[in-house]
């Protein structure tokens, strides 16, 4: 019998970012991202009340490091000028076109207890072989596949909308898409509002049974969730802290796979007293020095960088060369 595995969150402390994966085992269950510089829920920092919108308890604080909060739950006693303690309840989201700024509460009292980022984490030098990929060139593909067809995931201002795609009658596929759609919750980080578009399923029995499919694949996350309507359309709520995986690359694709370009340095392999990173020119604009800087560090090597026209945004490579 194969031992079981609790699961366990490992973090990898990588260039530009740092990466969390939730393991089971050989499986991923979770993935999380932060980027240096971000406010992450659970996060206390202090803030100047900058404004106090009338007859409510809701304000908007300027931050140490320059950006606003949005402030809920205020004291009564609260004036503009202030300074309060606050802790992060949601961080900034960046969506096309526009910036939703953090959330917050004062400290304490009915501030929800909300974990920091990674705590509670094992740091490893790198995950094992293979996890991070998966879920990154899932996250930057936006879909999970499942046998006879995929869901394809979207960033929307209002929700993520999860899209069914298969083969073979609506009953069918919408139980086949089931562990796909919980993957895809885990891997890519989602949360808030989230509408699934099941296939259209015409006997209420049958809806009935991919709720229940539903229910125990998600038993272990905490949501809110509405049954299957006439249309196949399924509406989850669930507590959002930041930005998912699919907010990141919806907005910064080429930010991401920067990142990504510099794991991908930092673990080649082979000998040679350079390392040539050779990336689309687009990129290169993004790989800063100081990233290129700490890469050579890890690797002890110079550090050079090429260009490709012909390569995808994320298809950097890299490899050692003896000048």
């Amino acid at each position: 019998m194969a031992e079981c595995t609790a699961p366990e969150w490992l973090i990898e402390e990588g260039i530009g970012e740092t990466r969390a994966l939730l393991v089971a085992g050989e499986r991923v269950l979770a993935a999380r991202l932060m980027w240096p510089g971000e406010l992450a829920a659970g996060t206390h920092c202090a803030g100047k009340l900058a404004a106090k919108l009338k007859g409510s308890r809701r304000g908007v604080a300027m931050l140490d490091d320059g950006s606003e909060a949005l402030v809920d739950h205020l004291p009564q006693a609260a004036t503009e000028g202030q300074m309060l303690d606050l802790v992060i309840t949601r961080a900034a989201i960046a969506e096309r076109g526009r910036l939703k700024r953090a959330q917050a509460r004062v400290a304490g009292g009915d501030a929800p207890a909300t974990t920091a980022p990674f705590v509670g984490g094992r740091t490893v030098r790198r995950f094992p072989a293979g996890l991070w990929e998966d879920v990154w060139h899932a996250a930057s593909s936006a879909s999970i596949a499942f046998p006879g067809g995929e869901i394809i995931v979207s960033v929307t201002p209002a929700m993520t909308v999860i899209d069914i795609d298969g083969i073979g009658a609506a009953r069918d596929v919408a139980l086949a898409a089931v562990p796909a759609i919980a993957q895809a919750i885990g891997w890519f980080d989602i949360g808030g509002n989230i509408g699934i578009d099941f296939p259209t399923i015409v006997s209420k029995d049958d809806r009935r049974i991919v709720d229940r499919a539903l229910g125990i694949a998600l038993d272990e996350w905490a949501h809110e969730r509405t049954a299957m309507n006439g249309f196949g359309f399924v509406q989850l709520v669930a507590r959002l802290e930041g930005p998912s995986l699919l907010h990141r690359f919806a907005t910064a694709r080429l930010g991401a796979s920067a990142r990504m370009a510099l794991r991908r340095a930092e673990l080649a392999e082979g000998t040679g007293r350079v390392l040539v990173l050779t990336a689309h020119p687009a990129l290169k604009a993004k790989l800063k020095e100081p990233w290129l800087a700490d890469l050579a560090r890890r690797t002890g090597r110079e550090v050079r960088v090429d260009i490709d026209p012909g390569l995808a945004i994320e298809a950097a490579h890299a490899q050692f060369v003896e000048a």
